[in-house]
């Protein structure tokens, strides 16, 4: 740092004093443009390595899951109805329109079938896009049948190759945030290594492959990356314009993938609010992203034919205003996603609720607190650690400048000016979107992946940042230029070395054991379904089982796993009365007045021990019907002990 200070204003010896203006001038000159243009060259040839990188662990990543899917299964080897009763509950259902619009005869045809759609739901004609997010299902499904492929790829394989790519493009955003927030790639090599050990946490692709997040979470991970980029200061116009596009872009795919879309982005919006309040962003840029938030939804809201629970959605509300918002959810009475609130409220403590579907959402253990091991199993990666150690400084770093800027004391803000460049816009942002997708993971442990993989950007920013370390070692006293580059860089290469000798090992043995689909009983009823049973039978059931009848063979459906509408919610739970204390007449009454044909009754449900009483399928329904389950207490004297009954 000495040197670079006498170089800029250093005194010039006697010697030089005797040479003339002019030669001093083409000197200086010269110098400054061979800094220039090695500093050029420099910043090429990073950017150049880092790129090669990160398409590197990109790739490497989609072929490490894909393996992981390949050796779990046998994919390769198992029959093709085996394949499909590997997509799991809604996947299958998912899937299902894939290969209905495979095997229509044109792809009109195809689409006519899922706009007037008879077979999902018996005795009701709906229309699939409008209800369910399946345009990526559409698409894939068209590019299959346009591409000289078929008689190389077959179409499942198409598919989950397509998911599997996802994953590079995922791991590709990550890499690139990381980077934009530290300024160097090594930051983003981090990222990409913390994502990939901790997979168990990150990203179940592998074994739900069709899922609607592993669609939309790389989409969103590029809109996180193009804020990040959009937040920095001192952009050309027309690059601000063209990363305005980006985020739209990545907005709108990540609003037609996914049906959950408004929840994230209606916290993404409160995240800009409320930095916006702070005056930690620049708001003319918050303002075009509240804009690109309503018109990538409202364009979804059109392809999914006015959906209401799009044009009635929270983040619209947020983002337009509360009154016209109330004008609007009155007009349209929405219900579609009420069940959420139900879920929330109960999930929250506001009462108690005897719901069927509330406590159907509550006894999931998905829709749980996230369980503490959680943190034992990032700890191991040292995420964990680093993700607290660059949370504590950054966070503490936002309330002084929040502080400041609401006080406007000149005093306060002297004091906080060297905190200042801790807080960038784009750190500010990434800041409270951690936070606030963190509280979302610990209260939800579905919601952990938009979490985990966050983290693992903001860890590695934190460790491979100028700002934080030059904060922590300010408050010590030890802050030194050059100290600070040797720690950015020495701290995240140890750490990189200990992941390596301790997780490769370990990945090593997962790539190299091998597994087997096997599931006879799955396989023998759905070959039984399609040989003994018509095309137009329909077929009630669980609505796990189900999603993988329609699949599988073809047939009616009664319900189905895709939740999101109320009159299916009402239907489910009349289906699910065969496992309730209901009289055989009511039972039949009820299954025929949705012409069903068949019912598949599952021992799993009927002696279920997955959940605990009080949260078994059968104990929900006499909860909800007000059979409420009665018990008396016996004392057995010998034992000791206090042994509860329930009654008949």
């Amino acid at each position: 740092m000495t040197t670079v200070r006498q170089r800029r204003g250093g005194r010039v010896t006697e010697g030089s004093e005797d040479q003339s203006s002019e030669e001093k001038n083409v000197k200086s000159d010269g110098k400054v443009l061979s800094d220039h243009t090695g500093g050029k060259l420099w910043n090429i040839l990073s950017l150049t390595l880092g790129g090669i990188v990160a398409i590197g662990l990109g790739l490497l990543t989609s072929f490490y899951v894909a393996t992981l899917h390949e050796n779990d299964l046998w994919f390769s080897n198992i029959k093709e109805v085996e394949r499909e009763i590997s997509f799991r509950t809604e996947c299958g259902l998912y899937y299902s329109y894939y290969k209905q619009m495979i095997q229509a005869s044109t792809i009109q045809q195809g689409l006519h079938g899922l706009v007037y759609d008879n077979k999902t739901e018996s005795v009701r004609t709906i229309n699939i896009l409008e209800r369910m997010n399946v345009y990526q299902e559409v698409f894939l499904s068209i590019l299959y049948r346009i591409l000289p492929i078929q008689q190389y790829l077959e179409p499942v394989y198409f598919y989950i190759y397509t998911l599997f790519g996802l994953q590079a493009v995922y791991v590709f955003a990550l890499y690139v945030t990381s980077w934009l927030l530290s300024g160097t790639w090594l930051s983003g090599l981090l990222a990409a290594c913390w994502y990939i050990t901790n997979r168990i946490d990150t990203t179940r692709v592998e074994f739900t492959i069709p899922l609607r997040e592993n669609w939309a979470l790389p989409f969103f991970a590029i809109q996180i990356a193009a804020i990040t980029y959009l937040l920095r200061t001192h952009l050309q116009p027309a690059q601000e314009r063209l990363t305005l596009l980006a985020v739209f872009i990545a907005t709108f795919l990540f609003s037609l993938t996914w049906q959950f879309n408004q929840f994230m982005m209606l916290i993404q919006a409160l995240a800009l609010f409320i930095l916006d309040c702070f005056d930690m962003l620049p708001t003319a840029k918050v303002i075009w992203l509240y804009i690109i938030q309503i018109s990538g939804l409202l364009l979804v809201c059109v392809l999914q034919f006015f959906n209401s629970m799009i044009l009635g959605s929270l983040l619209i509300s947020f983002n337009a205003s509360v009154l016209i918002a109330r004008t609007i959810q009155k007009s349209l009475n929405l219900e579609s996603d009420e069940h959420i609130f139900k879920f929330l409220k109960a999930k929250f403590g506001f009462g108690s609720t005897r719901d069927f579907d509330a406590n159907l959402y509550l006894c999931e253990e998905a829709f749980g607190l996230l369980p503490l091991n959680t943190f034992s199993r990032l700890s191991d990666t040292l995420l964990f650690y680093v993700y607290i150690f660059s949370l504590f400084p950054l966070t503490v770093a936002a309330l002084v400048v929040a502080f400041r800027n609401l006080s406007g004391s000149n005093q306060i803000q002297e004091k906080a000016e060297e905190y200042t460049i801790t807080l960038k816009p784009d750190a500010a942002y990434n800041l409270i979107h951690t936070v606030l997708f963190g509280c979302l993971a610990l209260s939800t442990m579905r919601m952990k992946y938009l979490w985990t993989s966050h983290m693992c950007v903001f860890a590695s920013f934190g460790l491979c940042s100028t700002e934080v370390w030059r904060l922590i070692l300010e408050c010590v006293h030890l802050y030194t230029s050059q100290r600070t580059q040797v720690i950015k860089y020495s701290i995240p290469i140890i750490t990189l070395l200990y992941i390596s000798y301790k997780f490769w090992p370990g990945i090593m043995d997962e790539l190299s054991e091998l597994r087997e689909f096997y599931d006879p009983d799955t396989v023998e009823l759905m070959n039984w379904i399609k040989s003994n049973t018509p095309n137009t039978a329909v077929f009630a059931g669980s609505m796990q089982l189900l999603a993988g009848v329609k699949l599988c063979t073809g047939r009616t459906l009664t319900n189905h796993p895709h939740y999101e509408d109320k009159h299916l919610r009402e239907r489910t739970k009349q289906i699910y009365q065969i496992y309730a204390k209901r009289s055989p007449e009511d039972v039949y009454r009820i299954l025929r007045s949705f012409g069903t044909d068949y019912v598949i009754l599952e021992d799993s449900i009927c002696y279920e021990r997955r959940h605990s009483r009080g949260c078994r399928l059968r104990d929900l329904l006499d909860t909800a019907n007000g059979h409420v389950p009665k018990f008396h207490v016996l004392l057995d004297i010998n034992k000791k002990q206090t042994i509860l009954r329930q009654s008949v």
